[in-house]
């Protein structure tokens, strides 16, 4: 979805950038914990318990920190959430309503978890069938909030930087607030199910196991940062060569 810059606002995305920033550098560490308790651990489910579930505790708070400030973003401007100039562009080509796929956790799992047992295994796909029923009411909605944005009248608004004349500029303001409404309230419910989905995944594994999953999903978003972050300065690298000022 292409997002006019009539509705951008450069100071809140900066802020939020910065605590983007400061988030990863902040998930690096917890990954580097991850690491060295589940090599601790080694095949033994039972060793460390305690510091396991300790360090689980602090992930998922880490976690809620970044959801409390995504919401905040939310109120303030939901079309930055939905198209965040904070991550790179490779970044954003896997993101689904401001965040990660639910689903994505499932497959983290499947492929990093090999030691499940069958009653978790039947567990896991039961809630991933609710899960990917939820995630779809939830695109199914956002699909129809597009088809507004895309509807002539809202097309003649943006054309004129929502500067309608003859009183039609009042009713596309109540047409974009509402349209912000909708759309605030739909990136606030995929959090609540991302969210959600990593809490009741949790809840069927063990600890070590929870361990394994949470950093297999750090390293994939470190992964995917990295790789963005060089690409788009490779990209504006290749722009200064070619179009020196």
């Amino acid at each position: 979805m292409v997002l006019p810059t009539h509705f951008q606002t450069n100071d809140r995305a900066q802020t939020f950038e910065a605590f983007v920033d400061r988030w990863f550098i902040n998930k690096e560490r917890y990954l580097r914990d991850l690491l060295g308790l589940i090599q601790a651990n080694g095949s033994n489910n039972e060793v460390n318990e305690v510091q396991c579930k300790c360090l689980i505790d602090q992930v998922v708070r880490h976690y809620a920190q970044y959801f409390e400030a995504q919401a905040r973003m939310i109120a303030e401007n939901v079309f930055l959430v939905l198209m965040p100039t904070w991550f790179s562009s490779f970044e954003r080509a896997y993101l689904w309503m401001g965040g990660f796929r639910p689903g994505l956790a499932f497959r983290l799992v499947i492929n990093n978890v090999l030691d499940l047992s069958e009653q978790q295994s039947g567990r896991i796909n039961t809630l991933m069938t609710e899960i990917k029923k939820e995630e779809k009411e939830i695109t199914d909605e956002f699909e129809k909030v597009q088809q507004v944005m895309a509807s002539p009248s809202m097309l003649e608004l943006l054309r004129h930087g929502g500067r309608l004349r003859n009183g039609a500029k009042h009713g596309m303001e109540l047409l974009v607030d509402q349209l912000k409404s909708s759309l605030g309230a739909l990136v606030e419910c995929a959090d609540i199910l991302r969210m959600k989905t990593v809490i009741m995944l949790m809840e069927i594994l063990k600890p070590a196991q929870t361990l394994r999953f949470l950093a297999a999903a750090a390293q994939l978003q470190l992964r995917l940062r990295r790789w963005g972050m060089w690409r788009d300065a490779e990209s504006r690298m290749h722009i200064f060569e070619t179009h020196p000022l």
